[in-house]
């Protein structure tokens, strides 16, 4: 495997004294430090992933770390978020990921980017890393990242994780995540944390996977993920491995696309929406059913005054929300489960509309919320 980076300038007694206990790596050496020093790591995502992966690259010594994320710390993300504290809730998750990395190592330097990774700016954002891992929780991103990276000529070490099981994989341009995955699942059947769960340990499990990966790409040691993909079980902490390759029939990747077009999860029709600010104006001038399609305990710890609880399984095996008069609007924490109960509901002939960002949206808009 050949180096990804040169290696920098030679290492400060400090820094020797720092990663003495990886200097002295069969393999490894003063070299493969340096080289480290010198690489530049974009990442996406400051979640579950990103919190666990961000550490472990600041500890191994990468010099320049850059973060992308638009989301905020919230009490929900704290059991497996482990970079992030309950000093933090309500800050953007790029700032507290930047100071745990700064607690680590002052001399990392971290580029907070504080935006969704989208096709119109990672691109740019990419030309300045010698690589990208993909930490993201959606479909849209994923393929969005590794066709970036193919178009860039850069690796791309990904991951994914949910319930119990975790997946980790290395693209390169020749062979990458489309390949293993050449079409995206039907939307309809696609779990997210918020809707299946996660084991916080799998987190920091397929986090360490990850930073390994990108440790090997960088210095040159050892055997990367490519063309191969992990599976880990942590209910039976089992591994298990499976190898892939390019079709040759595959469509080249020439330009980014619509990913959530392509991958299905695009409004439709179907799924009519109202922002934050158009629910709070619609409630002052006439009546409006507000249904939450939420579990109990999610309501329970911050809810929207009289709105009626209906939680998503419920509703779909055949529940209707409580009649009544004004427009019906259906919420969840983000847009997932609303969007789904929305469909459902014009399904049996019942107009509804969903709210775009959640309960979070109508928070940030001065909605009012309370523990419930």
């Amino acid at each position: 495997m050949v180096a990804l980076v040169e290696p920098g300038p030679e290492l400060s007694p400090d820094r020797i004294a720092r990663y003495s206990r990886q200097l002295m790596l069969p393999g490894f050496g003063e070299s493969a430090q340096r080289r480290l020093a010198a690489s530049r790591v974009l990442v996406i995502g400051a979640g579950g992933l990103g919190s666990a992966l961000v550490p472990a690259l600041a500890g191994n010594g990468v010099g320049t770390i850059g973060i992308i994320d638009d989301d905020t710390v919230e009490l929900s993300n704290l059991h497996r978020q482990l970079s992030h504290g309950v000093a933090d809730l309500g800050r953007a998750k790029v700032d507290s990921l930047a100071d745990t990395v700064a607690a680590i190592d002052p001399d990392i330097v971290v580029h907070r980017i504080r935006e969704r990774a989208t096709a119109e700016t990672l691109p740019a954002l990419l030309a300045d890393y010698d690589l990208l891992v993909d930490g993201s929780d959606n479909f849209p991103t994923r393929y969005l990242a590794d066709d970036a990276a193919r178009l860039a000529g850069k690796p791309l070490v990904w991951g994914s994780i949910l319930r119990f099981q975790g997946q980790v994989g290395v693209a390169m341009p020749e062979v990458g995540f489309r390949d293993l995955f050449p079409a995206p699942p039907d939307a309809s059947e696609v779990l997210s944390c918020e809707l299946g769960g996660v084991l916080a340990s799998l987190c920091t499990a397929i986090g360490s996977f990850l930073a390994t990966e990108v440790v090997k790409l960088i210095t040159g040691i050892g055997e990367p993920l490519i063309g191969r993909v992990l599976f880990y079980d942590a209910l039976t902490a089992r591994t298990r491995e499976i190898a892939y390759e390019r079709a040759a029939d595959a469509d080249p990747v020439t330009a980014l696309v619509d990913y959530e077009l392509f991958c299905g999860t695009a409004a439709s029709d179907s799924e009519p929406s109202l922002s934050a600010a158009e629910l709070l104006r619609l409630a002052r001038e006439s009546d409006v059913r507000l249904v939450d399609v939420r579990e109990p305990h999610e309501v329970a710890l911050r809810g929207i005054p009289g709105a009626e609880a209906l939680p998503l399984a419920v509703l779909e095996d055949g529940q209707d929300p409580v009649a009544g008069d004004g427009e019906l609007v259906v919420f969840c924490e983000q847009d997932p489960r609303s969007r789904r109960a929305v469909r459902a509901l014009r399904a049996r002939g019942i107009d509804a509309r969903y709210l775009v960002g959640g309960i979070r949206a109508y928070a940030a808009v001065g909605g009012r919320t309370e523990s419930l």
